[in-house]
């Protein structure tokens, strides 16, 4: 098995190397931006996962924003949590039928200005959910940049039954960050159903999902700083 930091470092340092790496810069850190992200919209628009959607939740980062353009202009409402999901109503809402701009909304800089900001209590069942990686592997297993907002938003979602084992998830990456190396995962990270890069559509079968938040996993000012899980607890 992988060590995850090794995986992280490993990968941003190839992106940057090979100039694969897109704005904003520098590539390390973050989910990364790259080359190939928009042809891995088209192909992530492709699943029926996605096109007969009518809810997705979706990760805020650069290399996923040609999918949320998608996703709006396709008629689908987007939901993007607030940062670190420090607001009580902690994720925007954004419904194409009330968007003006629909090219600038799904943007970070802007999902404020042009969304609802809504509780979880607010939100549909969810069809979907589209995650950021760093690095997935081919059964489905992914690492991300570190923080574990988004297994955290995930374990949110499913605490108000709005995700469940079926609900399928996506990522987009470039291919250069599929690895042959397996990943361990643990019980609080989402897997992956469907990898999309700009030139495989990748369909895994990672068995069950996260099954709600682990308490025990959770330090004592995570909880803090989160007010839906003061609310959960």
């Amino acid at each position: 098995m992988v060590k995850k930091a090794a995986v992280r470092a490993r990968i941003w340092d190839r992106l940057a190397a090979d100039g694969i790496a897109r704005f904003p810069f520098p590539p390390h850190g973050r989910i990364t931006n790259v080359e190939g992200a928009p042809a891995a919209a088209d192909r992530a628009m492709a699943l029926p996962e996605l096109d007969c959607a009518d809810a997705v939740k979706a990760n805020p980062d650069a290399p996923q924003l040609p999918l949320r353009r998608r996703l709006l202009k396709a008629g689908t409402t987007v939901y993007m949590a607030v940062p670190r999901l420090g607001e009580e109503a902690c994720f925007v809402e954004l419904d194409p039928a009330s968007v003006s701009d629909l090219d600038a909304a799904p943007t970070v800089s802007h999902m404020g200005n042009y969304g609802t900001r809504v509780g979880p209590e607010a939100l549909p069942e969810i069809d979907a959910v589209v995650v950021g990686s760093v690095a997935v592997d081919e059964s489905g297993a992914r690492i991300g940049k570190g923080e574990g907002y988004s297994d955290l938003e995930f374990a949110v979602l499913r605490e108000f039954g709005l995700v469940d084992d079926e609900t399928p998830t996506v990522t987009t990456v470039h291919d250069v960050q599929v690895i042959e190396e397996t990943i361990d995962p643990g019980r609080h990270d989402v897997p992956i159903d469907v990898v999309c890069t700009p030139t495989r559509t990748i369909r895994t079968d990672p068995g069950p999902k996260p099954a709600g938040i682990y308490w025990s996993e959770l330090g004592e000012t995570r909880r803090e700083e989160i007010p839906v899980l003061d609310r959960l607890a």
